[in-house]
Parts: structure tokens; C-alpha cells; sequence
């Protein structure tokens, strides 16, 4: 026989590539590679390290022992295989470190693994067939640590890493191949020759009564000594295929010029794709290595199982049964949740509506409150102010008619003491009556400020009739009051409220001098020179033609300006303080109603009110507050409805433009500044809502509004005017009554039947040309001469010349630094607006971050109690999403059903194809849903933030609502895919994983919604789990490999391939440590990968808030 090379396997297409240098992929069965074979020979040597009395201290056989073994004496046999057993379990200890050191990314516990692979204690009759078979020369067919060194060194030596042969050795080379060389066959070392089975240097010579490998042995290609079976094997002794010439169950053929040769037993251990045949089969179970015994009826058996396992109750197990079908428990599970969702969905609303109920009982505590101790102290005080001004009456009129008196005295002296005389307001009554149309005189001085309020105008009442109508209203209110007391309703509280003093404000009086706003990289002016004043108390109306800067007015009122260079003089209260430092007292309506459409009227302003009002006012006034809003803005209809958003309709248009204005006014602000508040609404309500402001400016608020071409009696309702010209300059600032006399100065009258304000709009836009001839540019500058304003020297050169028909056709905006700026270059346009770009976002985030003193002297609710009323109104939101909670969840279970159906958890990867594509579905579902925790309420959270509510309860508390999906949606999805799939690994530790899984993808998805746009958020919440998943399956140590070390798709599918590769133990200890190796994993680093998905959830959290507190939208 010809035998340049020894072969040592049998060829076959999988071993063909086991000595490949590139690995194969994560969804290819691992294979046997040249690592393996390191790890299979510390291994076996391990699994002789325990320490037993029972042989002799060279680890040979007793002598005694060795003849025994063809008897018939059953003990004698007993014996044998015991002594045979302790000879290899007492292997050298000395290799238990290296398979730690080298070895421990599968092999946790060495000595749990050696009995799960290589315990015989319990059955040891393959050994005791194998002694009687040899005639006790067991001993001397074993392989030696040197013979298992030997044959796995082969596999990665520089000759053979691509061929299947060992180099030649002591027993099988060029000039010596006994028949033991061949598969399945072994040979012994001959009798009474001594073998060292802990000598790892030297190899015995085997060439001497060669046969077949006994059962439940392997004997390999190449050497002359047994090793045995794994647990979970199944070796036993091959049968010629006549047919196929191939060795049956086992796949080598025997040698061509050796008539007299056999098949013997196995010839190979290694993973289950090059090895199948020796895993005992699926629905059979093997308790020792010879024998393998079908699964009976209410069990099932997995491949490599060395006992049949029972099945659940209600799971199906046939005989032969390779799992058990626990479908049923995902069908209830899924039936369960359903039931529960149904519950949520139509129960919320009644939740809401006992909530509500219960907020009502709140309210009339807080007005029986109000009954016990404001009313019965303003209604004392009342009377006492009433009898001090009957004295005082009496007092005043007794001396208006003394003249009166003394004639009566004069007349009728006897009558003097007879009797009690009348008071004198009782005589005064008795006058009126006799002589009602009498035109005596008399004088009352008006002392009382709330007599002072509804007395006739002015200071003294002249006539009997004024005095009649007077004093009887008097009568008639207190009986009024005293009626209104003995039956006090809440509606009654709140009316007597507003007619007693109310809390005093703090006074914020703004005054603005040469206030100028240029845009910084552009240097164009967005306002210009504006000088003025909004006094505490009065209503003003900004107004202008589009495009005048209105809104930019309000914005460098405010101090929100962001990307604009400021210059000139803001005063708040004669000082020179920045009007940031009284934004707890400033309410700001912005153009666009920003309300939240899932919420009634009344939990959008009482959130307002909880959130804004000072910590130390007590709810029962907190209450009022929120009533008397709902009242003067005529909200009290619709104070339960919700107010609805795009898709579900709420409440009307102009409803919902009050609750706009409402969110700042139960905040009771000093300065309430509103941008077009009166924009979409008819003329009805928008004079319901200007009356309802102007009581506000009757208690000392200073209101100042932006206005679009408001109706006469609209207009008139107002107290000052700021009507601006294009380019922010001002062309009049002062009282409504005089505007008209200021343009009829000026040649600017307005025709009949106009309405004066849009009359002024169209001239400003130069639509109108005044007969006077003026032109609508001259108008800024004729405002600042007329007050002696200094006039920038470019304002009058522009104006020069204008006037008549000298003016028309010229543009609008034809300023001289605008024209210069038309013929400028694409690329300097650019630059300019990348500088403006960049200067905006760095003054945004200054903004942002600017710690400004407060000197508004209120101190509002902490982080943690507006924590608390943040959660209460994320809670009744997603109650009232609960369908689309429930949608959510639907789709994670068809994703379960679909994936535990069709992507089954295979025993040749462990399950990582399946858990590939749960990690992406998984990452995939959650994030798109998680987008919506604050890509909906990014307009909300800007207006919220920016009237000084905390960032940080916003933050968290919509954070702390997704928990509840962090715990529910792993427990959705496993329903379905792990009882459809079944995997080894158990519930518990995939529901783990998933956890740390969705709560990681929930704070990326945070990151994503907060950076960018809802399109473009969803576009990445898609395409990131799919990238990143592809990346974390590349282990090919290249720039890939070392980015898939920090993907959390590696550590995910890392965390549930080890999960379920705990799970395989003896026969598939091999295939486990191969598959770990191949895609990098280790056991041990399962706590670790949950702590690196945690951690990733925590900071992506964290950058999240960063970027929530720094980016807004232009």
C-alpha cells in the first residue's frame, strides 16, 4: 500500500473545510476546526483528574483484575469496569488550569462539564462488554494524553492545515499501518507492557491484536487506541453497506487489499454537522453510549438526550416526540393579553371619567373650603363696611338737610321728645319718596373703594334721583349677598371672588429705547430704532402689514432672539435687568395653538396652573384660579371636552385659541405678551377674549398683543397702538384715541365708512397712497422727528426726493445695503447663511444653558412635584392612546408568530439565525414606537420649557411611562416566539435579554426623535438595527470585527446564543465551544452584555436630555 501521507479522517465536503483559514459565517453550522482539537484534548485529558483509591498509582489495571474480565463472574466484571472507568477519571490534574486559562469562553464549571460529557458511574456496562470483549486488555487500548495530543496537534500544524492528514507517527507511518490504523479499529500494547496514560510525551507502541473499536468507543483514523463516547453519543458498532460499501451508521469504507477487515466502531467526535451519526438521535434518548431507547407517549426526547423529558400538561407529545408542542401556553398567553388589551382600551375611558369624578369632589372640597372660612370673613367684612357707611351716610346727610331739620323744629317743638325720632337715612328716604322730582342738593363724599366701584362716575352724587337709584342698589345688593350666602354654589364662590380684591401682582412696566435687531452673518435689520413703553394695566395692540417684524418684536421683548445681535435699551421697571429673570411671571401665547389635543380644557390649564403658579398657594386657590379662567374665557361648556388634535376633532377653532390664551393666563402673569391671538376667530369671540384680557389689565397686567386688521370695535378696546412699517421701524406708538388725530396731522385722513386700522395697514404697504401726497416710507421717519427721535443718517437719504409720484413704482424694500446685497454671489450667500446658521445655534444654546438670576420673587414647584404632575398627564395620554398601544402590541405578536414559526432555534447554530432576526424585529418594532414618546410633542415641550417648567420631570417622566413597555412588550413577543420556537434556553433568560433589548433601542429611539424630523427619525430607526446587525454578525478580526464589539446587536444576540448554548451539554461540547469560537461569544460574558445593553439604554438617556435641552427649531 502506497502511503505518502496518513490519512486520517474520512474525506467529506464539512471536514474538507474545517482546516479553512477564513470562518464561517453566523448563519453556517459551525465545523471542526484546527482550535477544536486543542480544546477536545485538554478537555479529555480533564476528564481524567479525579482522584480514586481504586488502581494502582501508574494507573494500570490491577493484575489481578485483568484476567477476570472474560469469566463469568458477573462481580469480577463489575470490578473491571469500575477499575477501567477510575483508570481515565484519574487523569492528571495539571491541564484544569490551561482549560480555564485558554478554554473558558465555554467552559464555565470543569467539573460539571466532565460530568455531564464523561460520569459513567452509573452505568458502566460498555465497559464491562468492552473488558470481557478484549479479555480484560482494555487498559491497553486506551489513548494516553501523548496519543490525544497527538492526533489534535495534527490539525493545525503548518503541513496539514489544509488537508485532512496527520503527519506519521510511532504506530501508523510510511513503514508500519496495521490494521488499527484504519477507522474504528484499535490495537493493544500487549500484555504486561506498563502504559502511562498520564504521560503526555511519549506514545506506547500499538501494533498488536488489532480488531474493532468496542462499543461506545471511537477509535480515529490514523491512531491505534480507543477513546470513549461522550454522553449523549450513540457508538455503536458498524454494519458493511453492501450496496454503498460504506461502513452503516458511519461513513468510512474499509481499506482496498484487506479482504479479512471488518467495519468496527466509530471513528470520529466532533460538532454535529461532521459527526451526526454518533448524537443520539432526536426522539430517542441514550442512557449510556450503547443503547438508545425511543421516547415513550407524554415525553420528548432532543438530539444528545440522555433521558426522555416530560412534556407540560397541556403540550402535545407523540411517541418519538423530538420537543413538545407548548403552543397552547403561547395561545392563552396571546388570549390573555388580548383580554387585557381590550380591558385598557375600553376601560380607559371609564378610568378617566372616576378620575375626573374624583377631581370634582377635589373642587367642591375645595369650595366648601372657601365657604368656611373666605366667605364667612369677606362676607363679615362686608357688613361691617356697610354699617360704616350707613353712619357715614347718616352724617353727610344730616348735614345736607339741616336747613330742612331746623324748620321742622321750628314748626312742631312739641313733638320733640315724645317719641324716638326717624334716623336720619330713613327722613333722606322719606324726602325722596314724597318729592321725587325735587332738585335739592346734596353732597356725599365717596370714601369706600368698593362703593367707589359701583357708585355713579364721579366723585358726588348732585341729584334725588341719582341718590334714589343709588341707595336702593345698595339695598338691593346686600339683599342680594345675604340671599347669595344662605345658598352658596361654586359658581356663587367664584362670582363673590371676583368681586372681592384680588392677590396683588408684581408690576412689570417695559419700556424700550432705539431697540434695533440685526441678523448676525447677514447684517440685515429685523427691527430698527423702536422706542417706546407698555405700561401695567393697559391692553396694546402691535400691528402692521407682513413681514414688519411683529413677531420679532415680541421676540426681542422677551429676550428670544436667538441668532440676532441686540442693541439698544430694555428697561423693566426703570432698571436694566434682563427680562429672562421675570420669565416665571411673563406668559407668552405663541401664534400657533400649542395644545395638547389628548387632553380636556380643564387638565390643560390645570396643568398649567400646578406647574406655574407658587408652590405655597394651596389647591383650593389654585382651583379658583382655573375656574375664573374658564369663566371669563366662556370655556365652562367645554371644560370636560377633549381638545382634540388632526385626527380625532375636539373642540372648535376658536375654543381652542382660548385655551391657547387660558395655559398662560391661570398662571397669573405681570406680563402677558400674544402673538395674533385674535388670528382664524370671528368678530363674536375675539371680543369674548378681549374682554376676558382686559379684566386681566385691570389687575394690573400688562398685556401687549400682535393684531391683524381687528374690527372698529375690536380696535377700540384697545388702549395703546404700535403700528410698524416695513423693516420693524415704528410709525406710531401711543394711545388708540389719538392715532387718528396723529396721521390727520400728518395729511393721512381716514375716508367714512373705513376702518381705521386696516385704512393704515394699506397705506404701510404702499396698496393706498394719501391724498397728501406722504409716502409710505416717510412715515417711520416723520414718527421720530415728530418725537424728536435721532434719525440714522441712511433713513433720511433713503426718504429724500420721496413723496408724490416721485415715489411710486419704487419697491418696497428698496433699502441701498439691500440692493448691494442682489448682485452678491451664490457662494457669498451661502457663507452668509451658513455664518447666521451657526451664530443662531450658538446663541440657542446659550440661551438654553444661561443660569438667569430670578427676580420674579415666585418660587414655582420643584423638579420632583412637577415630576409628579408630568406623570399624571403622560398617564391619562397614553390611556388615551391605548389603541395604539394596542396596535403596537398586535404587530410584536404576529412578529412572534412569524418568526417562531418560520426562523426555528436550529442545534447547529444555537439559535443565532433566529435571535438575528428577533433582534432586528425587536429593535425595529420598539424604536418606531418609542419615536412617538417625543417626536408628537416637540412644540409643546418648547413652549413648556420656555415659560420655566423643568426639562428634567418632562424628560423623565415620559421616561418613566415606556417602562411599563420596557417590562410588557418582551412578555408579547415571547408569547408567541418562544412557544411557537421552543428553544433549550429558558423563558426567563430570553424575557432578560429582551428587556435590557428594548429598554437599549427605547433610548437610541430617544435620540433619534428628539435630533431629527418624524421622516427622517423613522428612516433611522429602520435602517439602524438592520445595519448594525449585519456588522455584529462579522468576527473577522477587521475593522468590522472590532466595530461589532460595540454594536448593541452584538451583545444582544450574544447574550441569546449563550443563553441557549448553556443548555447543551455533554456529546454537544464540542459543537458548543466550536460555534462560541466561531462567532467570538463567550459564556461568561452574559451578565456582562446585559450590563453593556443597560448601560447603553442609560447613556443614550442621557445624551438624549443633552441634546433635548440644546436643540430647537428655528
Amino acid at each position: 500500500m502506497s502511503r505518502e501521507k496518513v490519512n486520517v479522517h474520512r474525506r467529506s465536503p464539512t471536514l474538507s473545510a474545517l482546516s479553512s483559514s477564513s470562518p464561517p459565517s453566523l448563519s453556517s453550522p459551525p465545523s471542526l476546526f484546527p482550535p477544536l482539537a486543542k480544546l477536545l484534548l485538554l478537555f479529555l485529558l480533564l476528564s481524567f483528574s479525579t482522584p480514586v483509591s481504586c488502581q494502582d498509582d501508574d494507573g494500570d489495571i490491577p493484575k489481578n483484575l485483568q484476567s477476570g474480565g472474560g469469566g463469568n463472574n458477573q462481580v469480577a466484571e463489575q470490578l473491571v469496569s469500575q477499575a477501567i472507568y477510575n483508570s481515565f477519571a484519574n487523569f492528571t490534574g495539571i491541564f484544569k488550569q490551561d482549560i480555564k486559562k485558554h478554554f473558558g469562553f465555554c467552559i464555565t464549571d470543569v467539573d460539571k462539564d466532565w460530568n455531564d460529557a464523561f460520569n459513567f458511574s452509573k452505568n458502566t456496562q460498555f465497559m464491562s462488554n468492552c473488558a470481557k470483549r478484549t479479555n480484560g486488555d482494555i487498559g491497553q487500548r486506551i489513548c494516553t494524553a501523548a496519543e490525544i495530543k497527538f492526533y489534535f496537534n495534527s490539525f493545525f500544524s503548518k503541513g496539514s492545515k489544509k488537508s485532512n492528514y496527520l503527519h506519521p507517527n510511532k504506530n501508523c507511518n510510511l513503514s508500519s499501518w496495521v490494521s488499527g490504523c484504519e477507522p474504528g479499529w484499535a490495537c493493544s500494547a500487549g500484555k504486561g507492557v506498563k502504559v502511562d496514560m498520564k504521560n503526555s510525551k511519549d506514545m506506547p507502541t500499538r501494533v498488536v491484536d488489532c480488531q474493532s473499536c468496542c462499543e461506545g468507543f471511537f477509535c480515529p483514523h490514523g491512531l491505534t487506541c480507543m477513546i470513549p463516547c461522550p454522553l449523549g453519543a450513540y457508538c455503536p458498532l458498524s454494519v458493511l453497506n453492501k450496496t454503498t460499501g460504506v461502513c452503516d451508521p458511519y461513513h468510512y469504507q474499509l481499506p482496498a487489499g484487506k479482504p479479512n477487515h471488518t467495519c468496527g466502531g466509530a471513528d470520529l467526535w466532533a460538532d454535529i454537522v461532521s459527526t451526526s451519526e454518533i448524537f443520539c438521535s432526536a426522539g430517542s434518548y441514550c442512557p449510556s453510549t450503547i443503547q438508545k431507547l425511543p421516547c415513550t407517549r407524554g415525553h420528548y426526547c432532543r438530539t444528545g438526550s440522555t433521558s426522555q423529558s416530560g412534556c407540560f400538561k397541556l403540550a402535545t407529545c407523540v411517541p418519538k416526540s423530538a420537543n413538545q408542542n407548548i403552543t397552547a401556553y403561547g395561545l392563552l398567553i396571546f388570549a390573555g393579553l388580548g383580554f387585557l388589551l381590550i380591558i385598557i382600551y375600553n376601560c380607559s375611558d371609564q378610568v378617566l371619567s372616576t378620575r375626573e369624578k374624583r377631581q370634582a369632589k377635589t373642587r367642591e372640597q375645595a369650595v366648601q373650603s372657601v365657604r368656611e372660612t373666605q366667605a364667612r370673613e369677606k362676607w363679615k367684612s362686608a357688613k361691617e363696611t356697610a354699617k360704616k357707611h350707613a353712619i357715614d351716610f347718616q352724617t353727610q346727610f344730616s348735614r345736607t338737610f339741616s336747613r330742612v331739620k331746623s324748620k321742622r323744629e321750628d314748626t312742631n317743638p312739641s313733638a320733640k321728645g315724645k317719641k324716638k325720632e326717624k334716623g336720619n337715612l330713613t327722613k333722606m328716604m322719606q324726602e325722596i319718596e314724597a318729592n321725587p322730582e325735587g332738585h335739592d342738593g346734596f353732597h356725599v363724599e365717596i370714601g369706600d373703594k368698593n362703593i367707589k366701584k359701583h357708585a355713579p362716575k364721579g366723585k358726588q352724587l348732585h341729584t334725588q334721583s341719582q341718590m334714589f337709584r343709588y341707595a336702593y342698589g345698595q339695598i338691593e345688593r346686600e339683599k342680594a349677598m345675604q340671599e347669595q350666602n344662605k345658598n352658596l354654589t361654586f359658581s356663587g364662590v367664584i362670582s363673590m371672588a371676583s368681586d372681592v380684591e384680588i392677590r396683588k401682582r408684581p408690576i412689570i412696566e417695559v419700556a424700550f429705547k432705539d431697540l434695533t435687531l440685526t441678523l448676525k452673518g447677514k447684517n440685515k435689520h429685523l427691527l430698527r430704532c423702536v422706542t417706546g413703553k407698555l405700561s401695567p394695566g393697559r391692553v396694546s395692540a402691535v400691528m402692521g402689514p407682513s413681514g414688519a417684524g411683529k413677531t420679532t418684536f415680541l421676540s426681542a421683548l422677551t429676550g428670544k432672539a436667538p441668532g440676532c445681535r441686540v442693541t439698544g435699551m430694555v428697561l423693566v421697571n426703570g432698571k436694566a435687568e434682563p427680562i429672562q429673570a421675570y420669565k416665571k411671571i411673563i406668559g407668552f401665547v405663541p401664534q400657533d395653538d400649542i395644545v395638547h389635543g389628548n387632553l380636556t380644557v380643564e387638565e390643560n390649564l390645570w396643568f398649567s396652573a400646578s406647574c406655574r403658579l407658587s408652590a405655597d398657594l394651596p389647591k383650593p386657590d389654585k382651583i379658583l384660579v382655573v375656574e375664573r379662567v374658564i369663566e371669563s374665557l366662556g370655556l365652562q361648556p367645554v371644560r370636560d371636552s377633549l381638545v382634540g388634535t388632526v385626527e380625532k376633532r375636539g373642540i372648535s377653532g376658536g375654543q381652542r385659541k382660548r385655551v391657547n390664551v387660558g395655559l398662560e393666563m391661570v398662571m397669573e402673569p405681570s406680563l402677558l405678551i400674544l402673538d395674533e391671538p385674535t388670528s382664524g376667530l370671528d368678530s363674536s369671540s375675539s371680543q369674548l377674549l378681549l374682554r376676558a384680557l382686559r379684566r386681566e389689565a385691570l389687575e394690573g397686567v400688562n398685556i401687549c398683543m400682535v393684531v391683524h386688521q381687528p374690527s372698529y370695535t375690536l380696535f377700540r378696546m384697545f388702549d395703546d397702538l404700535i403700528l410698524l412699517a416695513k423693516g420693524g421701524l415704528t410709525a406710531y406708538h401711543g394711545p388708540v384715541k389719538k392715532v387718528e388725530e396723529y396721521f390727520a396731522d400728518i395729511g393721512i385722513i381716514v375716508p367714512d365708512r373705513v376702518n381705521p386700522p386696516d385704512y393704515f395697514i394699506d397705506i404701510l404697504e404702499g396698496i393706498l397712497k394719501p391724498a397728501s401726497g406722504v409716502h409710505y416710507k416717510q412715515l417711520p421717519v416723520r414718527w421720530m422727528l415728530h418725537n424728536a427721535y435721532p434719525v440714522p443718517m441712511d433713513m433720511l437719504q433713503s426718504t429724500e426726493g420721496l413723496g408724490g409720484p416721485a415715489g411710486e413704482g419704487s419697491n418696497h424694500d428698496g433699502m441701498p445695503s439691500e440692493a448691494g446685497s442682489e448682485t452678491q454671489s451664490f457662494a457669498g450667500e451661502f457663507w452668509q447663511d451658513m455664518k447666521s446658521n451657526v451664530e443662531f445655534k450658538k446663541d440657542n444654546m446659550q440661551h438654553n444653558f444661561l443660569n438667569m438670576v430670578d427676580l420674579s420673587g415666585r418660587t414655582t414647584p420643584g423638579i420632583l412635584r412637577q415630576y409628579k404632575y408630568f406623570l399624571g398627564r403622560v398617564g391619562k395620554q397614553r390611556l388615551r392612546e391605548a389603541r395604539t398601544q394596542a396596535v403596537d402590541y398586535l404587530i410584536l405578536l404576529l412578529a412572534g408568530i412569524c418568526l417562531g414559526t418560520l426562523a426555528k432555534v436550529s442545534d447547529e447554530t444555537f439559535g443565532a439565525v433566529g435571535y438575528t432576526y428577533t433582534v432586528i424585529a425587536v429593535s425595529l418594532l420598539c424604536k418606531i414606537a418609542a419615536l412617538r414618546s417625543f417626536s408628537l410633542d416637540k412644540l409643546h415641550y418648547w413652549r413648556e420649557r420656555g415659560s420655566g417648567m423643568s426639562s428634567l420631570a418632562y424628560f423623565l417622566s415620559k421616561d418613566t411611562i415606556d417602562h411599563f413597555n420596557t417590562l410588557i412588550k418582551p412578555i408579547v413577543y415571547l408569547s408567541m416566539f418562544y412557544f411557537f420556537n421552543n428553544p433549550r434556553s429558558s423563558i426567563y433568560d430570553n424575557y432578560i435579554v429582551l428587556v435590557c433589548l428594548v429598554y437599549c433601542v427605547t433610548g437610541i429611539a430617544y435620540i433619534l426623535a428628539i435630533a431629527f424630523e418624524a421622516g427622517p427619525a423613522q428612516l433611522w430607526s429602520v435602517l439602524l438595527p438592520v445595519v448594525l446587525t449585519l456588522v455584529a454578525t462579522r468576527n473577522d478580526g477587521g475593522l468590522a470585527g472590532k466595530l461589532s464589539d460595540i454594536c448593541y446587536t452584538k451583545w444582544a444576540l450574544e447574550a441569546f446564543v449563550i443563553s441557549n448554548a448553556k443548555r447543551y451539554r455533554g456529546v454537544w461540547l464540542i459543537t458548543r465551544c466550536g460555534s462560541l469560537l466561531e462567532n467570538g461569544y463567550d459564556l461568561n460574558h452574559w451578565n456582562r452584555c446585559l450590563i453593556l445593553l443597560g448601560l447603553t439604554g442609560l447613556a443614550s438617556r442621557v445624551v438624549a436630555f443633552i441634546v433635548l435641552v440644546t436643540c430647537q427649531r428655528r
